[in-house]
């Protein structure tokens, strides 16, 4: 089935991934470690989990599967996610894949060693209506692509 997973704490793509999804006809889980409000729809389902350390995380990474979609910033969960065969999209609609995910661990690793020596190494730049321009494009060529490869 092709589900779509948000890490949703902090997720600033959440409308534009339910406009896609209801065009598509998908079912969206919301996973938080709060209650955030949705849209009230029945494709979109909201999970709260608990405080623990990267539990959000753990439950995307067992529930979401073979050709599902998983939104993230988070880059162990994308590798998490990859390996259990879902596709990874970030917010400014990067995707994540098997190729791409193990530079995008090394160059994490080397920004937080960078951060726990003091080096300064800032964050993201904030989001622009380019990149979520560019994430609703990204997602909605994903979901097509998942379509199509489902149909052959």
């Amino acid at each position: 089935m092709l589900d779509i997973y948000i890490d949703a704490d902090g997720c600033p793509v959440k409308d534009e991934t339910y406009k896609v999804a209801q065009r598509h006809g998908l079912v969206v889980y919301v996973i938080s470690n709060r209650p955030l409000k949705t849209p009230f729809d029945q494709k979109i389902r909201p999970v709260v989990v608990g405080n623990r350390f990267d539990e959000a995380d753990d439950y995307i990474a067992q529930n979401a599967g073979d050709c599902d979609i998983v939104i993230t910033a988070d880059i162990p969960l994308a590798a998490r996610a990859i390996e259990k065969g879902a596709l990874v999209l970030t917010p400014k609609g990067q995707e994540r894949d098997e190729e791409s995910i193990g530079a995008a661990l090394a160059t994490r690793e080397l920004l937080d060693g960078l951060r726990q020596m003091g080096e300064m190494t800032g964050g993201p730049p904030p989001m622009t209506q380019r990149d979520r321009s560019a994430f609703l494009c990204a997602l909605h060529e994903l979901v097509e692509r998942v379509k199509r490869a489902r149909k052959s």
